[in-house]
């Protein structure tokens, strides 16, 4: 009997505490974890579902700023700002951050801004040209109660009336997740609908469609509880409008107007997010989308609620005829957490026999992935070789069997940019064109050869050097041959999946040659960048051909006449010049180990690559401002001449490189074999080793395995880069490298990386990779096969993001001179490392 009273005890205790807890609940609803919004110490608005940011970012053209929410752990509204027109672009004026002051007491953030931002009127990488006004004011940010808060702006003093009508508080919803959802608007409803449509009209000098609804409470996603939003103006009058009717990249914008006369709470918005009671992050299991090999490490990475300490069991499933096998079941081990989320590790390296497999975690199942020692000989690195080069070749046509990708493009290269002028995206000529040519004069040999850079049309000499050297590498190292392409250069043809006969990436190496050495060729020096003069041409979505006419411009035609090859119509892209010995010995690197791969197959080429490294070295180093750029063109320059002053050049640095070894010591990885003399070498190793020492205690920082500390942009170019970099340290130094690295920099490329999309960076490569990129292609809401994104970015201070969305050049967008190429490096590398 007492052993029953004992047994009962504890039971009759649960039962008073769960009734206590219940009053208290009935009594102080908030009591149930932290059931209203409230201050964290990042400095944002927090409860279980719900997350309001105010100025925690300030990246307003990448819709990254003001007032943000992030609902059920997704980010759904942001630049919640003031503008100075209802639909604004990329090139738009935007403010200049001020203070902001957290104040924990009163539950209230404020943001003090004002315009114009002088550091960007009409100077900068992307100039804004400000109108002539001036105004300051602040936004608040304060919780009225629960899940509620209200957004007011206070000005400064009454906006100037012929400002009156134009300036207004601007919400932008993203579009992707709505597409479909319903939306009410006081006695009017809608549809969001999946692309913008008229009736249009002309609002101050911008043509736009009509709002999709006006009025005073808004509720969007009234259908979904994961979605519903309700916004309430206690000022003016909502206004909800399509901002894509005039930008491709634009959100749906709900709007209201700052009235005349007023200064205090001339904006007052009071905004309601729907949140799921006990709602948690569903947990997100990342694996390598492409899979390991037999031998290879293999960790999934769990990712799961920060509220969410509970680690359990994990099932490996294989893939068999008669349905999924349990293979190993275990409990992971707690990591820690690392930005917003705990995560947990399942190891499941023992796992060796080949085959197709899942992880199954709480109900949640992970992409199919392989384990196979032939895991990287197809569809891997390929597609970046097979597709993604061939379709951002300049000048050329590119067929694929039935399509052609783009047509022949830009033959009118390319006319001699005005001196002391400043473009978009970073293109500025100083008061000479470095040259015997005059502004606006042709210059010849810049019409063949070269890759669209990124998600645009320009030709910059780092990235078309940047390709050649890194193609050049992968047939050094790993002997790269493979074929199957054809490429013409006297037809101007590429068809994809024709074989020739002929290495692609030899071939590749040739067509970047051609840009790069015909500018050398014509100017006597490198070329900055070639790029379209005008920004309707740079905002050009479609085919690359019909940028230009193709016919060289001359002034004393009309814009109707066309004559030997030349029209009147000035749309011919402009090249660039600079006085820059970084960029010129970066060049001269790549030059000289493109010399190397093509001794054979292009003796002529190969000849001409190296006496122009050459005479780019030693033009350039005596000036030369980083210490990596001169290693980088010694390095290569004596792999190619086995020149023992240039040995002598490069020893006498060794003070200088040990100072920048984390920027210089890599390359040397490719050369320290070439290197006599003891000293030098015993120093350098001993500098490797501190600094390898101290990679693998920023590593632990992440579950990643790799140094990450990420940022507004994705950081998937940047490890990927680190990468290879990490294949040479442990190619010269292996003592003190951890191979490691560079196996799960591919990794985190392929799927290991945080956020709730775990898709894989490399476009086509893998179960699930972006399939909606910032190619070329983006309006059509598409991809390259190969194309590598940047990948999953950072939310200040801690949501990673990678949406599903063709217009985020921060996620999505694919580059030349590494973006790809290090990818392809990294497959190869990690594939060779493994099999030896």
């Amino acid at each position: 009997m007492k052993n029953m009273q004992q047994l009962r005890a504890p039971v009759l205790y649960r039962r008073f505490l769960k009734i206590c807890i219940l009053l208290v609940i009935i009594v102080n609803p908030g009591f149930s974890q932290q059931q209203s919004l409230k201050i964290n110490d990042l400095g944002y608005f927090e409860m279980p579902g719900l997350n309001v940011t105010a100025f925690s970012d300030f990246y307003p053209d990448g819709h990254q700023s003001g007032v943000t929410i992030i609902q059920h752990g997704v980010r759904v509204a942001a630049n919640g700002d003031l503008r100075l027109e209802t639909s604004p672009g990329q090139w738009s004026a935007i403010p200049k951050n001020g203070t902001r002051i957290i104040d924990t007491l009163n539950q209230t953030i404020t943001q003090k801004l004002w315009f114009p931002d002088s550091s960007r009127n009409a100077k900068g990488f992307n100039p804004i040209y400000y109108p002539d006004f001036t105004f300051k004011y602040q936004v608040n940010v304060n919780v009225l109660s629960n899940n509620t808060f209200r957004v007011t702006v206070d000005l400064e003093k009454p906006l100037p009336e012929e400002w009156v009508g134009q300036v207004g508080f601007n919400f932008e919803l993203f579009p992707g997740d709505l597409f479909g959802k319903a939306f009410l608007m006081d006695n009017q409803s809608g549809i969001f609908p999946a692309f913008p449509y008229g009736p249009l009209k002309e609002y101050y000098d911008n043509v736009l469609a009509e709002p999709l609804a006006e009025g005073k409470r808004l509720v969007v996603a009234p259908e979904s509880d994961m979605q519903k939003i309700t916004i309430e103006s206690r000022s003016g009058q909502l206004e909800l409008w399509d901002g894509r009717t005039n930008h491709n990249n634009g959100w749906y914008i709900l709007r209201s107007l700052i009235p005349a006369n007023t200064t205090k709470s001339a904006i007052e918005w009071v905004i309601t997010p729907n949140v799921v009671p006990d709602w948690k992050y569903i947990p997100i299991v990342h694996i390598s989308q492409l899979g390991y090999k037999n031998n290879q490490q293999k960790i999934a990475i769990i990712e799961q609620d920060k509220s969410d300490f509970n680690a359990d069991q994990v099932t490996l499933l294989r893939l068999t005829p008669e349905g999924k096998k349990a293979v190993k079941t275990s409990k992971p081990e707690y990591w820690g957490k690392f930005l917003r989320y705990n995560y947990l590790t399942f190891d499941f390296s023992e796992i060796k026999e080949p085959g197709m497999y899942q992880i199954s975690y709480r109900k949640q199942t992970s992409a199919v992935f392989k384990v196979s020692d032939d895991v990287y000989d197809r569809n891997a690195w390929q597609p970046t070789l097979e597709y993604f080069l061939p379709v951002q070749m300049c000048h050329m046509r590119i067929n694929e069997k039935y399509r052609v990708w783009h047509d022949r493009c830009h033959l009118d290269d390319a006319l001699m940019a005005p001196v002391d002028s400043t473009f978009f995206d970073g293109y500025m000529q100083g008061p000479s064109t470095l040259t015997d040519y005059k502004p606006f004069e042709h210059v010849p040999e810049l019409n063949a050869g070269g890759w669209h850079d990124a998600g645009d049309y320009d030709l910059r000499v780092e990235s078309q050097i940047g390709t050649v050297w890194k193609l050049a590498m992968m047939i050094e190292e790993f002997g790269l041959d493979y074929d199957a392409t054809l490429i013409d250069q006297e037809k101007k043809l590429v068809e994809i999946h024709v074989p020739d006969g002929k290495s692609d990436a030899i071939q590749q190496v040739e067509h970047g040659l051609l840009t790069v050495l015909g500018a050398y060729r014509s100017m006597g020096r490198l070329y900055r960048g070639i790029i379209c003069p005008t920004l309707r041409q740079y905002v050009m979505l479609g085919d690359a051909s019909s940028m230009t006419d193709d016919l060289i411009f001359d002034p004393s035609l009309t814009e109707d006449e066309v004559k030997d090859g030349h029209s009147g119509i000035q749309d011919d892209r402009l090249v660039f010049t600079e006085v820059n010995p970084d960029r010129e010995l970066y060049t001269a690197a790549g030059l000289a180990a493109a010399s190397r791969v093509l001794k054979d197959s292009n003796p002529e080429l190969s000849e001409e690559c190296l006496t122009t490294s050459l005479a780019l070295y030693y033009s350039a180093e005596k000036n030369v401002r980083r210490t990596s750029r001169k290693v980088m063109a010694l390095t290569e320059l004596i792999l190619t001449t086995d020149d023992s002053k240039l040995k002598e050049t490069l020893v006498s640095m060794k003070d200088s490189i040990i100072k920048d070894i984390d920027h210089s010591g890599w390359i040397l990885g490719r050369v320290i074999h070439k290197i006599d003399n003891k000293k030098f070498k015993k120093d350098i190793a001993f500098a490797v080793a501190a600094y390898q020492a101290s990679l693998n205690e920023i590593a632990k920082e992440s579950p990643f395995g790799v140094p990450y500390r990420p940022n507004i942009w994705g950081a998937g170019w940047i490890i990927q880069e680190f990468g290879l970099e990490q294949y040479f340290f442990y190619k010269g130094w292996p003592e003190s490298t951890n191979p490691e690295f560079f196996v799960n920099a591919l990794n985190f490329v392929l799927g290991v990386h945080p956020g709730e999309n775990s898709a894989s960076f490399a476009s086509g490569v893998g179960s699930e990779s972006v399939k909606v990129a910032y190619g070329v292609n983006r309006a059509d809401w598409s991809f390259i096969p190969g194309g590598v994104v940047s990948g999953t970015a950072l939310i200040r201070p801690d949501l990673p993001e990678l949406k599903i969305w063709p217009f985020f050049w921060q996620q999505t967008e694919y580059v030349l001179g590494g973006g790809a190429t290090n990818y392809m490096f990294l497959v190869l590398a990690v594939d060779n490392w493994i099999k030896q």
